[in-house]
């Protein structure tokens, strides 16, 4: 019996634009408790354990992944961080610091509190793309390093829709407009889609990425969150040009991170649909099987990183679409 993605496999074996072949990830040796992104983070929970067992079980859940993405032949490039260096909690997320481009670019971006700004190790960053065989053509700040307002976190804040040069973005303290729509015209975006979000306390959304995810195509987006009907009816239609559409719910969010996923592709183009154990577990029995027709779903037991760090699988996965050497 033929699955459903391997129908479309002959197509994507060819290299997409919307699915990276390899990902850089950081092992969280100083991961905890945040406080300074607890502010506008309510996805962050303190547990009644031990700084050190917090610390051990993250480190355990990291590695897990790390060697269950491998085995699904995806490219991991693992950055790792002296003990003695500035203590950076929520390095485990490094997408929000940096992305890459098919065109050889590699974009820094303004980070929203002062020990996130600590996470940015360009200079290693760099030697670990170059050493794994990636090119480096260009390396570029989005914004001045030091800014304090023009907040733009990479791809927590920037959902792209590579094809089509667009991208997808809540506004929120970690994404100010005049940042979004600057980065927008360095990179010669046709469209950018700009809107709103609350949850279900009216909070705004902190991270785009943590209620929308657009694969190659199929997307997911928690439709009730954008509270503006005409920007919800815009965006959904939008989305619906060229993906099949899974509609989640506030709950699918808040308490399963079922939006934090990220669609990639194995060495021979296989589709990968990427989360954790409890993002798939929220999905229903029928989400279940459209995502399962877009990819072979790599699902990962995460629990004290979510709960703790507030993000989950996506936000741990920094896209490469650098070209090789």
């Amino acid at each position: 019996m033929q699955i459903p993605w391997e129908e479309e496999l002959a197509q994507l074996r060819a290299p997409s634009p919307q699915l990276a072949r390899a990902v850089v990830m950081v092992r969280p040796v100083d991961f905890a408790f945040n406080e300074e992104t607890g502010a506008d983070n309510v996805f962050q929970h303190r547990l009644g354990l031990a700084p050190q067992e917090v610390t051990r079980r993250a480190l355990a859940e990291f590695d897990a992944m790390v060697e269950r993405l491998r085995s699904h032949n995806l490219d991991v490039l693992v950055m790792n961080k002296r003990h003695d260096e500035h203590v950076t909690p929520d390095a485990v997320f490094p997408n929000n610091w940096f992305s890459t481009g098919h065109d050889g670019s590699v974009y820094v971006y303004p980070m929203h509190t002062p020990n996130r700004r600590r996470e940015r190790r360009v200079e290693q960053l760099s030697r670990l793309l170059l050493d794994n065989g990636f090119r480096i053509d260009q390396l570029s700040w989005a914004g001045h390093p030091l800014e304090e307002e023009l907040i733009l976190e990479g791809t927590g804040v920037m959902i792209f829709d590579h094809p089509r040069r667009r991208v997808y973005a809540a506004r929120s303290h970690r994404c100010h407009p005049t940042a979004l729509y600057r980065y927008a015209r360095l990179r010669g975006l046709d469209d950018v889609v700009l809107f709103d979000t609350a949850d279900s306390h009216g909070v705004p959304i902190y991270h785009t990425n943590v209620m929308m995810s657009v694969g190659e195509r199929v997307a997911v987006i928690c439709g009730e969150s954008l509270h503006r009907d005409d920007e919800r009816a815009s965006v959904l239609a939008k989305l619906a040009e060229h993906h099949e559409v899974i509609d989640i719910s506030f709950g699918q969010v808040e308490q399963h991170f079922c939006g934090n996923i990220l669609q990639l592709a194995a060495h021979d183009g296989t589709p990968l649909m990427v989360m954790s154990e409890q993002a798939w577990n929220g999905f229903t029995p029928e989400q279940q099987r459209t995502l399962e027709r877009h990819g072979q779903p790599v699902v990962n037991p995460i629990p004290t990183i979510e709960a703790v760090g507030g993000g989950s699988c996506r936000c741990m996965l920094a896209e490469v679409f650098l070209p090789r050497q």
